[in-house]
């Protein structure tokens, strides 16, 4: 860059600003910390926010199989029987107006 007229030196710098590149020429040290600023952040990259399944989608699809039938949840059907029992038992949750609250004031 010693040659060139400084003109050519300050059109340098501004398309160097311009296409996000260094402006004034840095060491290998500095330049590897210019690298990692550049590449994206970690939670922007596929591999990462795509880790794991999706479980809304898996957890709304199997409870359409399963009430349709082709698909068997036996934790499901053991809350399920187990809400059931507790409403036998009379311990389910009372409902509006009918609560300890509501029974106090009366």
């Amino acid at each position: 860059m010693a040659g060139l007229s400084s003109y050519a030196l300050r059109m340098a710098r501004l398309s160097s600003q311009i296409f996000g590149e260094v402006v004034h020429p840095t060491n290998s040290k500095s330049m590897k910390v210019v690298q990692l600023f550049q590449e994206p952040p970690m939670a922007k990259k596929k591999e990462v926010y795509d880790w794991y399944p999706q479980h809304r989608i898996y957890y709304a699809l199997t409870q359409k199989l399963r009430f349709m039938g082709l698909f068997r949840d036996e934790h499901e059907d053991f809350k399920e029987e187990m809400r059931r029992l507790r409403k036998l038992r009379g311990k389910g949750t009372p409902k509006k107006g009918e609560g300890k609250r509501a029974t106090k004031k009366k």
